[in-house]
């Protein structure tokens, strides 16, 4: 069965994303393709990568161009599609790549975004685990409305949530340092990302809690069965295009021997997510152009703390990877079609 797709943003990174990966999934058409300053020009202007798509034309963001797709993907800025979302038909399958629906508490969103709440979707992380049992993906199967995880948040809950899940470790002292490339702060032209200022440097952002991204790590740890979660985690801007390198700490409460099982028994069964062997930790670079999210762990014996190094892809296993993987549980297709599992090298 072959299902049409609109793709809305399909001029940014993210868009250009999804679109990458859309092409080679058998079972969907990709039919429409919208923007907002690019409306009007070719495909091909904007992602001249994508050449088996070069025929298609950006067209207005708008509910009327979007509703006679079957599935519609949105990679907007947050704050930009909930007034879209809610004018499409309700049998339309919405996956929502921004901000706007993750959050399921409406003081965290005021908190943190501010400006109008639309509530909470199904959240489009299959391989969350989940208390007393269970993970996310079960919840998936059948929905019409997904919620895509931001990249960072993905990449500090698939690190820790096994401990969280399995009590090894404590929830209340969490801490987390990542490098991430600049792809995942969108197009826009910020004196920031270019590149005489990147290059050959590294700057934090978002210091001291204030990250948009707080909420939604706190909601995802709780949901894994933590209590009490506090995270302080600290994005670095570095030079590589994209990418996520976490290295996320917690109090020891189990034994060695406890930690690696409880990572290694969570993911044992999940084809995009890797627990490495004792004393290997990942690089971004082998995650690049795959939906994986490859994690390393050790124990900190003299500190009391496990260390949890995770890399995925901002833009695949971080984004479009996992809006895809959600939408094919959403509409009973097989859960890694038309996903990559290999990486890009060198």
């Amino acid at each position: 069965m072959s299902f049409s797709v609109a793709v809305a943003g399909a001029s940014g990174y993210a868009g250009g994303e999804l679109l990458r990966l859309l092409s080679a999934h058998p079972d969907f058409e990709i039919t429409t393709v919208t923007a907002h300053s690019n409306a009007g020009q070719p495909l091909s202007a904007v992602h001249p990568h994508l050449t088996s798509l070069r025929h298609l034309v950006l067209q207005e963001t708008t509910p009327a161009v979007l509703a006679g797709a079957d599935v519609v993907f949105l990679a907007l800025p947050h704050g930009a599609s909930g007034a879209i979302t809610a004018k499409l038909p309700d049998d339309v399958l919405v996956v929502d790549c921004g901000a706007d629906h993750r959050l399921t508490d409406p003081a965290a969103w005021e908190a943190f975004y501010g400006g109008e709440y639309f509530g909470a979707w199904t959240y489009g992380m299959p391989e969350l685990l989940l208390a007393g049992g269970g993970r996310q993906r079960d919840r998936l199967a059948g929905t019409r409305r997904i919620a895509v995880p931001g990249c960072n948040v993905s990449a500090i809950t698939l690190g820790l949530a096994p401990g969280i899940a399995a009590g090894v470790v404590a929830a209340d002292d969490l801490v987390s340092v990542l490098a991430v490339g600049p792809s995942g702060a969108g197009k826009t032209l910020r004196t920031d990302l270019l590149a005489a200022e990147m290059l050959g440097s590294a700057s934090a952002y978002g210091v001291g809690g204030i990250h948009r991204h707080n909420p939604e790590i706190v909601q995802n740890l709780t949901a894994a069965g933590g209590t009490g979660v506090s995270v302080s985690f600290t994005p670095v801007l570095v030079p590589m295009a994209r990418g996520i390198l976490a290295t996320s700490t917690a109090k020891l409460t189990g034994s060695a021997a406890e930690v690696r099982e409880a990572w290694e028994s969570a993911y044992a069964d999940e084809l995009f997510v890797h627990v490495l062997p004792a004393g290997s930790y990942p690089r971004v670079a082998d995650t690049t152009g795959a939906n994986t999210c490859l994690v390393g762990l050790a124990v900190d014996e003299r500190a009391g703390r496990v260390v949890v190094v995770s890399a995925l892809d901002n833009l695949v296993k971080g984004t479009a990877g996992a809006a895809i993987q959600s939408a094919n549980l959403a509409l009973g297709l097989p859960e890694t079609l038309g996903l990559p599992l290999d990486g890009v090298a060198p």
